[in-house]
């Protein structure tokens, strides 16, 4: 039987990331048993090796330099790199999940194939708007912000020229990229998914529960386990949690978890607060699940997330949710009614959602939150990508 051949490149990979990590592992668990596909996923490595990992599934390391700083990315850039991956293979469908240099360097090494294959994109970060406009909005240049979107709309158009579908799994995003130059039928809706075998109230553990409030049940308890940066609503939080502390008569009990370019920051605050504490990078996703299923409430500040795993593994484990105005976090909130949209990005108004939280009826929530997380899965959500793969290939 002729079997599909997928070959993943992704430079947002890293072994301590988020979201996008995690699709790649679970996508990876998805293929590892099947006998009617293969995927190879080019991972960016310190050095470079061929693992075998199943007759479905291979992993090909590729040894690339490594960032400064408090990051684990690498990043494949050279055609040299690519070639020799898609000549071993000889892949049916190409995936890119990054936009930088990497999608240009792909489709200049298939040219030299002798069997051509699809390419395809996964849109994991909405970068024109994410990191290229809020720069500039930032600094109080909004003119300068919207052309320089436009441009970097404009180089995604030159990078992904060649590519059959763009993916992404926030609708919200899909509209955008459609309004600046993507026609319709290249646009595909994936929503990803969530282990909710793991990630599921089940996972509360009572007596960490009871630790974090430091014995008290009263006291609020927080969870925020993403990238330590500006962009996740770090700083937003950092200045807002001293308001809630004013108003509320108990501190919130804060757990962080991850890493990133702010580290020091949340390391201080520990350091500062009582009641937040840093709990270092969680390996394990059923201990990333106790974290989830023993705390109240989840923060999703970012208003530029495609998707938001964290939100969804929140949600399954019964969370509140505290979610920005715009992006697939605002999507999230809007389709759960699981806890309170950010009407504006201050810590004022944070320290206020917070507040409301405390008083809000859980028990409510947390059912909305159950009922809407149960309609994602990653079986769905990988099932609905095969047959797109597969209508592209017939």
């Amino acid at each position: 039987m002729n079997r599909t051949v997928i070959v993943d490149f992704n430079n947002f990979w890293s072994p301590s990331g988020g979201g996008v990590r995690r699709y790649h592992l679970e996508r990876m668990k998805f293929y590892k048993n099947r006998t009617d596909t293969l995927l190879i996923f080019a991972e960016p490595d310190s050095k470079t090796y061929t693992e075998k990992i199943s007759d479905g599934l291979i992993i090909e390391h590729i040894k690339e330099f490594k960032f400064p700083g408090n990051w684990e990315y690498r990043f494949i850039w050279k055609e040299g790199k690519i070639l020799p991956v898609l000549q071993k293979y000889s892949p049916d469908i190409i995936e890119v999940g990054s936009p930088y240099i990497l999608p240009k360097a792909v489709s200049k090494a298939c040219n030299k194939l002798s069997k051509v294959p699809i390419l395809t994109a996964f849109w994991h970060a909405d970068f024109p708007v994410t990191y290229v406009r809020r720069y500039f909005e930032k600094l109080h240049l909004p003119h300068l912000a919207k052309f320089f979107e436009s441009l970097a709309f404009a180089y995604a158009r030159s990078s992904f020229k060649k590519y059959a579908k763009i993916q992404a799994s926030s609708c919200e995003v899909l509209d955008r990229i459609r309004q600046n130059g993507f026609s319709q039928e290249r646009l595909s809706w994936i929503p990803l998914g969530c282990n909710l075998n793991t990630f599921t109230p089940k996972a509360r553990d009572e007596n960490f529960a009871i630790s974090i409030k430091g014995n008290d049940p009263e006291r609020l308890s927080i969870f925020f386990p993403h990238r330590f940066c500006d962009e996740k609503g770090l700083n937003l939080f950092l200045d807002a949690y001293p308001l809630v502390c004013k108003t509320l008569s108990k501190e919130p009990a804060v757990l962080f978890a991850g890493t990133g370019p702010d580290l020091p920051k949340v390391k201080a605050a520990a350091k500062k607060f009582s009641f937040i504490r840093y709990e270092g990078f969680i390996q394990s996703e059923q201990e990333m699940a106790k974290h989830y299923a023993s705390v109240d409430l989840s923060l999703a500040l970012s208003g530029w997330e495609t998707f938001g795993l964290s939100i969804l593994e929140s949600l399954a484990c019964g969370d509140a949710l505290i979610a920005a105005s715009t992006g697939a976090a605002a999507e999230h909130l809007k389709g759960s009614n699981a806890g309170v949209l950010l009407d504006e990005r201050t810590p004022e108004a944070l320290a206020r959602a917070i507040v409301a939280i405390s008083k809000a009826d859980k028990k409510q929530l947390k059912e909305n939150a159950l009922n809407y997380a149960k309609n994602f899965s990653w079986e769905s959500c990988f099932t609905r990508q095969l047959s797109m793969y597969k209508s592209l290939l017939h």
